[in-house]
């Protein structure tokens, strides 16, 4: 394993993950996650009903659904004047840090078979 290149892949995969770690990062985005996912609601829900669901006020879940929504962790779908939210299914954010993770993991491994080779 060339080390210097597959660090270089990993710093553009922290790139690409970046947003989707920091919307993950909040307690209050998780909290929102959970609530959403236990509906179980898969045509989506609107801010009232979240706001309903969680301790926070509906300027807040507003935010957080915004970072939620770049980060494409969710999508919104329109329907006349009212706006669903719900877990975008083809998440490609998730599959760059799924990927991410694994890299690090096998990046890891290396790590120690050297440093077990130096013992």
């Amino acid at each position: 394993m060339e080390f210097s290149k597959e660090i270089e892949e990993l710093k553009l995969e922290f790139i690409n993950s970046r947003n989707v770690l920091i919307a993950l990062g909040d307690e209050n985005r998780q909290h929102m996650i959970l609530k959403m996912m236990e509906s179980g609601n898969c045509k989506g829900l609107r801010v009232g009903e979240i706001t309903n669901k969680t301790s926070l006020s509906r300027p807040a879940v507003s935010h957080h659904l915004k970072i939620l929504k770049d980060a494409k962790i969710i999508k919104m779908r329109k329907e006349g004047t009212k706006n669903y939210y719900y877990f975008d299914v083809d998440v490609f954010a998730i599959d760059n840090l799924k990927t991410m993770i694994i890299h690090i993991e096998e990046i890891m491994q290396v790590l120690k078979v050297k440093r077990n080779k130096n013992d």
